[in-house]
């Protein structure tokens, strides 16, 4: 699957195909097991993981069997396809790779077709209640944009994946809003003034009606996952269910789901605690919107010095990225350990522009070693920058 098919998280852009014809084709192929559960679709440039997570949690609390496809996986590919918080075996995985691989080569599916195909036959033969699907890479074009959901939730909007989604707000939120389908309810989490129309206008078109979270949802739950942002995607979390016709929901569902995420459904790399003695904390974020949230939060942590492991992959727009991080830090760059990995050396002579200074290591597990060394028990660690990064370490 890894060696012989396009992959993004290897490949970058040359493997993102901009068309529904393959993954429908292979659908057809599979008997169409996207069209046997429901769903809830979840897109956004920020907060879609989190907010899948969550909403797979709260309706495990209210005891229907979930089904939970995300991307990308950090350890484990089996992390991508979950039931109830527990991953597909991998007799699931061979057999049915095994079972399809003339398919796969006859049709040249990308490793991503090929994933999604596997996660809705799954879903499908284990005949889930709900399975709450997840965006890949935009929206409009995403392989999982051939199911017509119950819901459709959209985290945010940020300048991510620019090359191919647009290089403005507005052209982005168009590719998110894709996942619109007639008449079927959208919620938007955060409201952002420059792009509501974007929303409003494609739902306009869909006969559908449009929430925006940020302003109906007031009740507030607690939740066990850390860092402040996490604010804004359970208020979308809440007005979708809201929008969930045919699903039993109490109060106290909401309060066990939100308080058992990481249990429920095994979520991995947001603001997750690696250590203490010193302080470690890594986080999947990877834009400038995200990113900013995350730093914002280290801000309010209490420590002597702060040690920052960095890392990113090579079509990062890095100036907007590394304006945001604080130059009194120690540094330690990393390139993580895939093809599209930036070596640490060239993110280094980029960070010197910003003021942001240290040393260049030739793996992240290097480069970590040598910030828990040189931090004292008073000190904080930051692991991030990119997925890859995270992936290393949790």
């Amino acid at each position: 699957m890894f060696g012989q098919l396009p992959m993004y998280q290897k490949q970058g852009k040359t493997a993102f195909n901009a068309k529904l014809d393959k993954i429908l084709r292979f659908s057809t192929h599979l008997g169409n097991p996207h069209t046997k559960f429901k769903s809830i679709h979840v897109a956004g440039t920020n907060g879609k993981g989190s907010s899948s997570h969550m909403l797979a949690s709260i309706l495990q609390e209210a005891g229907y069997k979930v089904g939970l496809y995300t991307s990308p996986h950090l350890k484990d590919f089996r992390e991508r396809i979950r039931i109830n918080g527990q991953v597909i075996s991998k007799k699931f995985v061979v057999d049915f790779v095994s079972d399809n691989q003339t398919f796969f080569a006859l049709n040249q599916l990308s490793f991503f077709e090929m994933t999604v195909g596997m996660a809705f036959d799954c879903f499908a033969k284990e005949k889930v209640d709900i399975a709450i699907i997840e965006v890949g890479l935009g929206g409009r074009f995403d392989s999982t944009n051939i199911i017509t959901p119950e819901v459709s939730l959209i985290t945010n909007i940020g300048l991510d994946h620019t090359d191919m989604l647009g290089d403005t707000l507005a052209k982005i939120a168009f590719e998110k809003g894709g996942i619109i389908k007639e008449g079927v309810p959208v919620v938007v989490s955060e409201y952002q003034a420059e792009i509501a129309t974007v929303f409003e206008e494609l739902a306009k078109s869909k006969m559908t009606s449009l929430v925006f979270a940020a302003h109906t949802i007031k009740d507030t739950y607690k939740t066990t996952l850390l860092g402040k942002y996490q604010f804004k995607n359970c208020k979308g979390v809440v007005a979708a269910l809201g929008q969930l016709r045919g699903f039993s929901i109490a109060k106290k569902h909401f309060e066990l789901g939100f308080a058992n995420v990481v249990k429920n459904t095994g979520l991995l790399g947001r603001w997750q605690v690696l250590g203490d003695e010193p302080t470690i904390v890594c986080d999947t974020a990877h834009n400038k919107e995200g990113l900013q949230l995350v730093l914002n939060q280290i801000r309010e942590a209490e420590y002597k010095t702060l040690h920052i492991v960095l890392g990113f992959v090579k079509e990062k727009n890095l100036a907007p990225i590394l304006a945001l991080f604080p130059k009194e830090a120690h540094y330690y760059f990393c390139k993580p350990d895939i093809p599209r990995g930036l070596d640490a050396t060239i993110l280094k002579k980029n960070a010197m522009v910003f003021g942001l200074n240290g040393a260049a290591f030739l793996s992240v597990k290097k480069a970590l070693s040598a910030a828990y060394q040189s931090a004292s028990v008073d000190d904080f660690i930051f692991v991030g920058g990119s997925n890859f990064v995270v992936a290393e370490v949790v």
